[in-house]
């Protein structure tokens, strides 16, 4: 429960930030979107038993890659994110809604 309540206050916070601030409320939305798809990445990859390293010698690079890639999402290619989730045994699927 005590992990709902933080969500709640975050959000509330998040909420008070965006009315208040429309510079908040601009660069926020795109900088969540792009946090979350480094969050489902890592997440992907740590469901997979992978580490950094062994990704990243399947996609011939280098761990610091892999670590940009799940950390600072905001400007992969899509052809990245799909040669990573081959790299888990994954396909990548894009829904627009």
């Amino acid at each position: 429960m005590k992990n709902d309540t933080n969500r709640d206050e975050l959000q509330a916070f998040i909420d008070e930030q965006k009315a208040s601030s429309p510079g908040f409320a601009e660069g926020f939305d795109e900088g969540y979107r792009n946090f979350r798809i480094g969050v489902m990445l890592k997440q992907a990859r740590l469901n997979a038993g992978m580490s950094q390293v062994e990704v990243a010698q399947k996609l011939k690079t280098h761990k610091s890659a892999i670590s940009r890639i799940e950390n600072h999402a905001e400007d992969v290619k899509l052809s990245t994110l799909s040669s990573y989730a081959e790299a888990l045994g994954k396909k990548l699927e894009i829904l627009i809604s």
